[in-house]
C-alpha cells in the first residue's frame, strides 16, 4: 500500500470571534502534529481568508508548544480574523482560483476553516473548486459561533461561554437593581447578541427560576415584537417586585421583519447593521411609563469573557477542532464535526460529522417549545437544553491579578507567488 505523501495544512479563523475559538485552533494544531505521515505542518491565514487570498501566512510550526497549549485558555481569534465573505463560484471564480494557487504554491493538502453559517459555505466552495480544478484538497469545517445557529449539532462552541456570561450578568444585575429599586432605577435592559436567533437571549433565562426572578422579560428575535403587551407586562413587573429587568435580542423585530434598531446601514457580509435595541426599548418604556432606567449592551465583552468559560464550551471546542483532522487524515471529506448529546442529566456528549451543504447557510432558531406561551420567557424543556452547556469552571491562569493569556510569535511564511491579490 502507497504511503500517503505528507502535505501542509492551512487553518483560518472567521467571523466574530469567541471565547473558545483558539481552544479549536489548538485542537487543529496539537492533533496535526499527532499525523506527521500525513501533516507536515500547519500554516494559518493571517486575519482568516484574507490572509490566504494575499498569501499572507503564519507558520504554525514555529510557535512552541508551551504557547500552542495556553491557546486553549486565550479568547479572542490568536492568528486573526475577518468578515470577509467570498462570493459564489458564479459571481467571482477568481476568487476561489486564487485560494488553490496558493495551496498549490504551499503544498497544502488540508483546510481547516473555524467559522459559522457562511463559513461552513466557503469550505464547501473550496472543496467544490479543487475538485474541478484537479486539485486535491480535503476541506473540514470546524464549528464556530456564539449564536448557537448551526444546524446538526447539539450547540456551537462559542455558545456556552457566551450563555454562561450572559446568565451571570443577568443574575448580578438583577440584584443591583432590586437592592435600588425604591429609591431608583426600576427598570434595566440587557442587549445581548442574536441576530435572527435568539439562543444568547434565552441563556438570561437561567438566571431566574421564578416568575419574581430576573430576568422578568426576555426578546427573542422569533417572536414579532409588539409594544402594547411589552409595555403592559414592564408595568406589571414594576407594580409586583418593584423592578424590571428585560434581556432583549440584538435581532428584535416586528411582524413584518423590521428590525427594532435596524440602523438602514449593512455590514461586510451584506446584513443589516443593528443600531442597538436596549436604548430603543429604554425609551419606549420612558415614554409610557416614566419609569428611571438605565440599559447597557453586551457587545464584545460576551464573546471575548475567557474569565468565566464553561468548561463544557471549552472541551467541545477543542473535540471538533481535534475531530476535524482525524477525520482528514482519514480521507473523510467536506464534512463539519458536530457535538452529539446523548443525554442532558448528567450531560453526555460526543462527536460526529456531517456534510458541509448539509449546514452551509443554514441557520438553527429556538424552537417554539423552548419559548413561553406568552413570548416573554424560557421554557422547563430550555432549561434543560441550556443548563449543562454553561456547566463548569475553566478559569485560566492568573499573573498579578489579571488573566495571564498569550500571543503567537505569527512568524510569516515566505511568499511563493508574484503576483497580489486585490481584494
Amino acid at each position: 500500500m502507497k504511503k500517503p505523501t505528507p502535505k501542509n495544512a492551512f487553518y483560518a479563523q472567521s467571523g466574530g470571534v469567541s471565547a473558545v475559538i483558539n481552544a479549536s485552533a489548538c485542537g487543529v494544531i496539537e492533533t496535526a502534529r499527532r499525523y506527521p505521515k500525513h501533516i507536515r505542518k500547519v500554516l494559518a491565514g493571517r486575519d482568516g481568508i484574507v490572509g490566504a487570498l494575499t498569501e499572507n501566512l503564519i507558520d504554525v510550526s514555529r510557535e512552541k508548544p508551551a504557547t500552542i497549549r495556553a491557546l486553549k485558555h486565550t479568547p479572542a481569534g490568536a492568528f486573526g480574523s475577518a468578515r470577509f465573505k467570498l462570493k459564489s463560484l458564479e459571481q467571482n471564480r477568481a476568487e476561489y482560483e486564487r485560494l488553490i494557487e496558493v495551496f498549490r504554491a504551499h503544498d497544502i493538502g488540508y483546510f481547516f476553516y473555524n467559522g459559522g453559517n457562511d463559513s461552513m459555505d466557503t469550505a464547501l466552495k473550496v472543496s467544490q473548486i479543487g475538485a474541478a480544478l484537479g486539485y486535491p484538497l480535503m476541506c473540514l469545517g470546524v464549528p464556530k459561533t456564539v449564536d448557537n445557529d448551526l444546524p446538526h449539532t447539539d450547540c456551537c462552541p462559542g455558545f456556552g461561554s457566551v450563555a454562561k456570561y450572559i446568565a451571570v450578568s443577568t443574575l448580578e444585575a438583577g440584584l443591583d437593581v432590586a437592592s435600588m429599586a425604591r429609591t431608583s432605577t426600576k427598570v434595566f435592559v440587557l442587549e445581548v447578541m442574536g441576530r435572527h436567533a435568539g439562543w444568547i437571549a434565552a441563556a438570561g433565562g437561567l438566571a431566574g427560576k421564578t416568575a419574581a426572578e430576573p430576568p422578568h422579560i426576555i426578546l427573542f428575535p422569533e417572536i414579532p415584537f409588539v409594544a402594547e403587551p411589552f409595555l403592559q407586562r414592564v408595568k406589571e413587573c414594576v407594580s409586583r417586585y418593584g423592578y424590571c429587568v428585560a434581556v432583549v435580542s440584538e435581532g428584535a423585530a416586528y411582524a413584518d421583519g423590521r428590525f427594532v434598531a435596524d440602523a438602514g446601514t449593512k455590514d461586510a457580509f451584506g446584513h443589516t447593521q443593528l443600531g442597538g435595541v436596549a436604548p430603543v426599548i429604554a425609551n419606549m418604556i420612558r415614554e409610557a411609563h416614566g419609569y428611571k432606567y438605565h440599559w447597557a449592551v453586551a457587545d464584545y465583552l460576551q464573546r471575548a469573557a475567557r474569565h468565566i468559560a464553561s468548561r463544557v464550551d471549552v472541551e467541545q471546542a477543542y473535540a471538533v477542532g481535534k475531530a476535524a483532522v482525524e477525520l482528514a487524515v482519514k480521507g473523510v471529506n467536506a464534512v463539519m464535526p458536530t457535538i452529539v448529546r446523548r443525554a442532558s442529566r448528567p450531560y453526555k456528549w460526543t462527536i460526529g460529522h456531517v456534510p458541509l451543504d448539509a449546514v452551509a447557510n443554514q441557520e438553527k432558531k429556538v424552537p417554539r417549545e423552548f419559548i413561553t406561551a406568552d413570548g416573554f420567557g424560557i421554557t422547563a424543556a430550555c432549561r434543560r437544553y441550556l443548563e449543562p452547556l454553561i456547566g463548569g469552571e475553566a478559569a485560566p491562569p492568573y499573573r498579578n491579578g489579571l488573566p495571564d493569556y498569550v500571543r503567537i510569535k505569527g512568524v510569516a511564511v515566505r511568499r511563493k507567488l508574484a503576483a497580489e491579490f486585490k481584494l
